[in-house]
């Protein structure tokens, strides 16, 4: 699957998120980032506010269960829209236009977006029950990786990764895709499956962050926050 990011105009982008256009940034090792501000040593004010620009609940459970308490704040932003030509720069793409949009001048704004590599294509959420069956019955017993952008803003500063996480699918029935397509899960998440839900019991193991799979890296958001002259622990419940 080719996709086009490229072809979006400055104005066309500004039309979707307001701020700078899509660009898709690869650094040098695990990490890339653009600091527009200056990185100092972390920063000894206690509790500031996270702003999570995502629908999703896994997601904010996953923080809370780590004692991070976030206000949500969803984008809008129309994901279809929004083409490219590998996954780890399709997911980056998003998550940054979703942070983007609901960015705060006094807040740490996350946005995150999942997205599922499987033989050569980019997966998302399914259109409807029927291409939900069909992955499905191509993922069985098979592999994919499961990609998650993490876009994270304070003020004028950015950091910016991808976390990866091999996945291997169970050998399932017809029967027990049917009833796993009819429950309705399928349909809700990147990749068609779970594996906090129902679908975790057709998950036969992860490479890699099982949190990320569930849609966000508690260890990348760790390391994104340092590059931005924070702590983890400042944002501790207290």
């Amino acid at each position: 699957m080719t996709h086009r990011l490229d072809s979006l105009s400055r104005g066309q982008y500004a039309g979707l998120v307001e701020g700078e256009p899509v660009e898709a940034r690869r650094g040098q090792g695990r990490h890339s980032r653009s600091l527009t501000g200056s990185v100092g040593a972390v920063r000894t004010h206690n509790g500031p506010r996270l702003v999570l620009a995502s629908a999703s609940p896994a997601r904010r459970k996953l923080l809370q269960a780590a004692g991070i308490e976030p206000e949500v704040l969803v984008s809008g932003v129309d994901e279809s829209v929004i083409e490219a030509a590998t996954a780890e720069e399709l997911c980056l793409t998003l998550a940054r236009m979703k942070a983007e949009a609901v960015r705060q001048p006094d807040a740490l704004v996350l946005g995150c977006d999942s997205v599922l590599a499987f033989e050569g294509e980019i997966l998302g959420k399914p259109a409807d029950a029927d291409e939900a069956t069909k992955r499905w019955l191509r993922m069985r017993g098979r592999s994919g990786v499961l990609h998650t952008g993490h876009f994270l803003i304070d003020g004028d500063s950015r950091a910016e990764a991808v976390a990866k996480t091999t996945v291997w699918f169970a050998d399932v029935s017809d029967a027990e895709i049917a009833a796993y397509v009819a429950t309705g899960e399928p349909l809700l998440v990147a990749g068609a499956f779970t594996i906090d839900g129902i679908g975790g019991a057709f998950i036969e193991r992860v490479e890699g962050d099982h949190g990320n799979v569930i849609g966000l890296s508690l260890p990348l958001l760790r390391r994104l926050l340092g590059e931005l002259g924070y702590s983890i622990t400042d944002l501790w419940r207290r």
